[in-house]
């Protein structure tokens, strides 16, 4: 039996069998519609006294029924046959409307959602009446016939919630104006004009103009074209919630992606299903659809059940923050010890996520094993994944303790070691590379450099005019909310600032948010399972800083050391200053 979609309360079984015949009915493959099928649907329309939905391929073969609106029976994205920005999906609603007026902004923008072939509203007569001189009843008062244009496809709707975020050199926000879509609508037109309409050409000529048009503002195919969204609560400052967004856009940036729009929205909560609410979805839908979106993220936490409702609303990938981190750090991890912990780390991140994301885990296993009788597939990725996670913990368990014996013989020799601590992007291993020449690659990128690095310095005692070694350590960057699976798979690496006899915190002074960036990497210390070693706080950039920002940054914190890596200014004080917190550090700690 064929499935009746929307509003059915109160339809008896005949009215549900004459919309279930309309699955039967067959347009020919040149016309949008006949005059007989409009009529029949209008007249089922004028019964059960609803608007009734029918959608057709090009085959002229109908495929969906629904009783109700356009917006309450569109198809969603994932469950159209073609769906992109470059084309058309192949399918055109026919649409009755209780009312004499053009189609209205909702059933126009579920067109464009669903990127439908053509939009078809009749407007019907309510009671229906006889044509003259006798003959069929006839219900259609006036058609009116709808599509995109082309041109102006990729324009949204407008919304003052929707800002394009772009990172000027202070990471500010600005807004970017949304438009309308556009479309065009038919004058008035009878059946009879409607049936002479030539869906073929119709749809050719749209689908060439789109594709040229897509081909002219495509970028490089290569990067995945982002759209942002986030969700501003009660819980943070709308200061905080820009800078949450600049720093969610520089890690799409990082992780290879084009952030090509970004959308807000300020709930007093969060949406249990979709995290942001119904209109908003839709508003994402579109958005993405127009604008050749791949690829959408969330500024915070998704749950499994709120990706898999997304996607099915949207239509395309969706990821959230941590998923990004994630990538970045599956891209720069350069030693086996980072890829192991990166790969764990992605692992028990996937493991709940596995259900409805289509992904495939045969590259960890098949074959002999893993074809139990009566497992389903979904079962066998996870028992895999699970196999997989329990080499891994022993990989990395092993690793943390040869990184323990490494460390207990720089300690038997006696040499004070110092770990470099910082929010990513702070500088730590530029100034790595000045104070030692240790040539550690550097980029003005978020977690530029994975893996810890350590190198020997020499710096004057601090009592007398010798010269002492120590052991300075280039940890990874740290990042506001760090994912709880980062801090579990980077553990062993995250021994290395806890071992340390002293910390040099290293915070970006050139940041509007420097203040919460030491607020977050101080939280993230005090996470740690040992209390690690007294901390000097070093600011550096201030030759991209402002007067006042300095003047506040010493006025706060008197003690800290102010200096420039890359410029290799303040290098000589920090050297004295670091001498007196090991010797601090080796007397008292």
């Amino acid at each position: 039996m064929e499935t009746i979609f929307g509003n059915l309360q109160g339809l008896k079984s005949s009215q549900l069998k004459q919309l279930q015949r309309l699955y039967h009915q067959r347009i020919p493959g040149d016309r949008i519609t006949t005059p007989d099928f409009s009529q029949r649907l209008a007249a089922i329309s004028t019964e059960v006294n609803q608007p009734v939905c029918a959608y057709i391929n090009r085959r002229g073969q109908v495929i969906r029924v629904g009783v109700g609106t356009p917006r309450q029976t569109q198809i969603p994205p994932l469950e159209l046959p073609r769906y992109g920005a470059e084309r058309l999906s192949g399918i055109r609603c026919i649409a009755t409307h209780l009312k004499p007026e053009p189609p209205n902004e909702a059933a126009l923008t579920a067109m464009a959602l669903q990127r439908l072939d053509a939009l078809v509203v009749l407007n019907i007569t309510g009671t229906g009446f006889t044509r003259r001189g006798g003959g069929a009843t006839g219900y259609v008062k006036e058609a009116y016939l709808a599509h995109l244009i082309p041109q102006e496809s990729r324009t949204l709707i407008t919304s003052p919630a929707a800002l394009k975020v772009e990172e000027s050199k202070f990471g500010f926000a600005h807004s970017k104006q949304i438009q309308s879509p556009s479309w065009n609508i038919s004058p008035p037109l009878d059946l009879d004009d409607l049936a002479d309409q030539d869906l073929i050409d119709l749809v050719e000529n749209l689908e060439a103009e789109f594709q040229r048009e897509f081909v002219a503002q495509e970028v490089d195919a290569d990067h995945d074209r982002v759209l942002i969204v986030g969700l501003m609560t009660s819980e943070i400052t709308p200061l905080q919630f820009q800078d949450t967004l600049v720093e969610l856009a520089r890690l799409v940036d990082t992780a290879g992606g084009d952030v090509l729009q970004t959308i807000q929205q300020k709930r007093s909560r969060i949406h249990p299903q979709t995290v942001v609410g119904e209109g908003k979805v839709q508003e994402i839908a579109l958005t993405a659809q127009t604008l050749g979106i791949n690829l959408v993220v969330f500024d915070r936490d998704l749950s499994p059940s709120q990706v898999r409702n997304l996607e099915m609303q949207i239509g395309i990938r969706v990821v959230d923050r941590t998923e990004v981190i994630l990538d970045i750090f599956a891209q720069r991890a350069q030693s086996r010890a980072g890829k192991l912990q990166v790969e764990l780390a992605q692992l028990e991140y996937m493991q709940p996520r596995l259900a409805g994301r289509g992904r495939t885990m045969s590259r960890l296993g098949g074959g002999i094993g893993t074809r139990g009788p009566g497992e389903t597939k979904l079962e066998t990725e996870r028992r895999a994944i699970g196999q997989r996670i329990s080499r891994l913990q022993k990989e990395v368990n092993q690793l943390q303790a040869h990184r323990s014996r490494l460390r207990q013989r720089r300690q038997h020799r006696e040499v004070p070691s110092v770990a470099l601590v910082g929010y990513t992007n702070a500088g730590k291993s530029t100034l790595l590379n000045a104070l030692t020449n240790a040539e550690v690659y550097t980029a003005d990128q978020l977690f530029a450099t994975l893996d810890p690095t350590t190198r020997r310095l020499v710096i004057p005692h601090g009592q007398t005019d010798e010269h002492q070694e120590i052991l300075i350590t280039d940890t990874v960057g740290f990042i506001h909310e760090l994912p709880a699976s980062l801090m579990d798979a980077f553990r062993a690496t995250l021994e290395e600032v806890t071992e340390a006899d002293a910390l040099l915190h290293l915070v970006d002074l050139s940041h509007p948010a420097w203040l919460r960036h030491i607020r977050s990497v101080r939280e993230i210390l005090a996470q740690m399972p040992i209390t690690p070693g007294p901390a000097l706080v070093i600011f550096n950039k201030i030759d991209q800083a402002d007067s006042e920002t300095l003047a506040l940054a010493r006025e706060e914190f008197p003690l800290a050391v102010f200096i420039s890596a890359s410029q290799r200014l303040g290098l000589e004080t920090l050297r004295q200053r670091l001498a007196q917190l090991i010797e601090y550090a080796v007397d008292y700690g």
